[in-house]
């Protein structure tokens, strides 16, 4: 069955805006519906997040699957996809995440045109700092890495970066700022915006959103899945999909599934709203802090995982302020401001820092997870992997190396170097 193609009338424009100003805004629609299940469907996306909610869209805009549900315990937008730091990027070491992440990154450059929604990408620059002689050699390395797989990379020195950001502390005694290594296709975009933009997309092509529809159990005839057990009855699916961020490992244990991954809490924080300051995304890499400044002001920032296994969305103070230590060290006036916000978000940690998006042992049971820090910036090419991995039934060349075997087999992925040790990661 072709995709459902979304009707002129329903679409975004400025004249649409022109019209529904004149005319007193009566004309707009519900962004998208709010349907009863269905008895089954071709495909049951666990998780309405960005990652389960980009599945949905592109099987039905790509694939031209549209009899599919995605499934999810409580409103959409109220999970990891609203409890992030908005940052996108592509500047990974290893030759398998680079692709993925690049083709992400792509991804995001259209995706107000594919979605007919304004996400607000922000491709203001990503700048990584570095400390040391060591870091620098490590910095050109990951350069010149990122430049084999085409992307853009610029290593930039420290009188460039005091150009750049003057107010930094370039000369503090522990970590004074040597350069950094600059993606100026790297920024933001709005996560909200993402997951409405989605959501009303794969709407519009026909796929049932089902809200407070929380999965109770897979069931299983056999070796292969049959369906969802859910607080709203039960689901037949010929496939389903597991896409639920910090809880993989307690919807896939569901299906009798054991996987290599731990749930941590990662904080992050906005301040009061200020003059426009930061003109690109920051990366302080002696303490693993990042910041940025949003369109209304106020700075957003996070860093390290509170580092014990947690699913509460809170986080601890000791991490609190630690964070903010650090942060004070690398820009001296944030010990002016105040923060307004704190929120935590649940990362699947996986033993070597890197996803999977593949098949499992179970015919029609797919997994999406162990995203750790990168899950948000991901969710393009999640969603564009995972659909093809679910329609297919083979990987796509992007995620083919994104395997849960290879963990038995050996093969990690290890971005960072850490070894199995998930809260280093």
């Amino acid at each position: 069955m072709p995709a459902r193609i979304e009707p002129i009338a329903d679409r975004y424009s400025a004249w649409r805006l022109l019209k529904e100003g004149i005319s007193g805004n009566r004309g707009w629609k519900q962004a998208w519906r709010k349907p009863e299940p269905k008895a089954r469907y071709d495909v049951v996306i666990i998780g309405g997040g960005g990652h389960g909610l980009a599945t949905a869209h592109y099987l039905a805009n790509v694939h031209g699957i549209t009899n599919v549900a995605v499934v999810q315990k409580g409103p959409i937008g109220l999970g990891n996809g609203g409890r992030n730091t908005t940052i996108v990027r592509s500047n990974y070491l290893l030759p398998s995440n680079t692709r993925f992440y690049e083709y992400s990154l792509k991804l995001w450059e259209g995706l107000e045109q594919d979605l007919n929604y304004n996400v607000m990408v922000s491709q203001r620059g990503q700048l990584s700092l570095f400390h040391s002689d060591s870091e620098r050699d490590a910095a050109v390395r990951r350069g010149n890495s990122m430049r084999i797989q085409g992307v853009d990379a610029v290593l930039v020195d420290g009188e460039a970066v005091r150009a750049m950001l003057p107010f930094l502390a370039m000369d503090n005694p522990m970590f004074p700022i040597l350069g950094g290594l600059l993606q100026p296709r790297g920024g933001t975009a709005r996560h909200d915006a993402v997951i409405w933009g989605f959501a009303r997309a794969a709407d519009r092509r026909g796929v049932d959103i089902l809200e407070h529809c929380e999965v109770t159990g897979i069931r299983r005839d056999g070796g292969r899945v049959v369906g969802v057990e859910t607080t709203r009855g039960f689901i037949g699916a010929r496939k389903v999909g597991i896409a639920v961020a910090g809880n993989t490992s307690r919807v896939a244990a569901m299906a009798g599934l054991r996987l290599p991954v731990e749930s941590h809490l990662l904080q992050a924080f906005v301040s009061e709203a200020i003059k426009p300051l930061i003109n690109c995304v920051i990366s302080f890499g002696a303490g693993h802090f990042y910041i940025s400044q949003t369109d209304r002001g106020g700075l957003i920032f996070g860093g390290d995982l509170d580092g014990y296994n947690s699913y509460s969305q809170r986080g601890n103070l000791p991490l609190v302020e630690r964070l903010m230590g650090v942060g004070v060290s690398m820009i001296p006036a944030l010990s002016r401001l105040r923060v307004l916000r704190q929120w935590a978000g649940i990362a699947d940690m996986t033993m070597d820092g890197s996803p999977f998006i593949c098949r499992t042992l179970i015919e029609g049971l797919y997994l999406n997870g162990g995203w750790c820090y990168g899950g948000f910036k991901a969710t393009p090419a999640s969603g564009w992997c995972f659909a093809y991995t679910i329609a297919k039934d083979e990987p796509h060349p992007f995620n083919a190396d994104l395997t849960i075997d290879r963990f038995l087999e050996g093969r990690m992925i290890d971005e960072r170097g850490a070894g199995p040790n998930p809260w280093a990661q």
